[in-house]
């Protein structure tokens, strides 16, 4: 207190006085507004969000996508074959229909860059579908739709009419192997061809999830072969030796059990009321070259069924090596006549090796079409 403090006369102070003699020291003060400045910025960081705190962090630079590469090439827009005879988008059957997968195309002269799968069509498809005594059988639709055309894989115009050698691959057996034929479906490339039996179990699922993955589908049809019945294809053989009403409904039978095929191939013989059936129905005919006294061509001249052959059969010996070397002399045939049609059986030594033969067909100038290409164009 100091002196002149003294000397003042007593008196009452105000509540001013008071709290301003209660102030705090400069030091205090200071540490006072460091303390609360300390804590409202630690509110704030509390109440900034902020999803890495504590976690560690990478920055990753992620390169372009690269475009795949196939076996396939596509000098020209995907577009289908036969615009008057395309898939029709409308009228639909019970069973759910799926739009097409658009394909994105990177184009040179010596090969395409395609995306490496392109989903078809579950089938039926309600516009060349109708009932038939055992099942869905196909026909011709309005504006003259063909199940040949509407259930073909679609290939470019630039393909079929392209001057490079083209090989078709058509695997039969297909169904009765689930195992075999799921590992076909999910390896091969979308070009190779399956050829379904009519004895196995879920057909119709399996073929649309082959479809699914983008394979074509044909029926294989069980006709009596020469050396009947030493050599017997299975139940319901269409049999030479029967009338024609019996062959039919037997027929009737093998195309009722799925749809979704864009023609028959023989598992041995021909039967002229047969092949008139397929003509009447919009679906072609491949003969898979096995008979070397097969009719069908002939037959189907006189009938105007479109009718191709075989140029091969891959799998006649089933080893590596055999499988390997025929698929080389498919090559061959394909580049001295500008198309070749080779068969076999959806066993998995076959697999295999058409699987590694693909990747291999770019290089070569080698284009792999369905074997709906045959049909058409300058192969057609």
């Amino acid at each position: 207190m100091r002196r002149d403090e003294l000397r003042q006369p007593l008196r009452k102070r105000g509540a001013f006085e008071k709290l301003w003699a209660k102030r705090p020291s400069a030091l205090l003060a200071a540490s006072l507004a460091a303390a609360l400045l300390l804590g409202l910025s630690t509110l704030w960081l509390l109440r900034t969000p902020y999803p890495y705190a504590g976690e560690p962090v990478v920055m990753v630079k992620i390169p372009p996508v690269e475009v795949l590469q196939t076996a396939s090439t596509d000098p020209a827009p995907e577009v289908a074959a036969e615009p008057a005879e395309k898939p029709d988008d409308g009228e639909r059957q019970k069973v759910q229909i799926l739009e097409a997968a658009p394909q994105e195309t990177v184009e040179t002269e010596a090969a395409i860059i395609v995306s490496p799968r392109r989903t078809l069509k579950p089938a039926p498809v309600a516009e060349v579908s109708e009932a038939g005594p055992y099942g869905v059988l196909p026909r011709i639709g309005s504006g003259n739709r063909k199940p040949q055309n509407v259930y073909a894989r679609p290939v470019s115009a630039g393909i079929i009419h392209s001057d490079m050698p083209k090989v078709a691959i058509l695997l039969g057996g297909m169904g009765l192997n689930a195992e075999l034929t799921k590992k076909a479906t999910s390896t091969l490339p979308g070009e190779v061809t399956f050829a379904f039996a009519p004895y196995g179990e879920d057909l119709q699922v399996q073929v649309n999830r082959a479809r699914a993955q983008g394979h074509e589908i044909m029926l294989q049809l069980p006709l009596e072969p020469f050396g009947y019945p030493a050599a017997n294809p299975g139940p319901k053989t269409l049999m030479a030796s029967a009338d024609a009403k019996t062959n039919l409904d037997a027929l009737a039978w093998h195309m009722g059990r799925f749809a979704g095929y864009t023609g028959i191939i023989n598992y041995m013989g021909a039967l002229r009321p047969v092949l008139a059936e397929m003509k009447k129905r919009g679906l072609v005919f491949l003969d898979d070259g096995v008979a070397n006294r097969s009719m069908s061509a002939h037959i189907g001249e006189l009938l105007g069924l479109p009718v191709k052959s075989g140029a091969k059969v891959i799998d006649a010996d089933p080893a590596q090596q055999s499988i390997e070397q025929a698929l080389d002399e498919l090559e061959a045939e394909a580049k001295a006549n500008g198309f070749a049609i080779g068969t076999g059986t959806g066993l998995d030594v076959t697999i295999d090796a058409v699987d590694e033969w693909s990747r291999s067909l770019a290089e070569k100038g080698i284009l792999l079409v369905p074997v709906s290409a045959a049909y058409r164009g300058r192969a057609g």
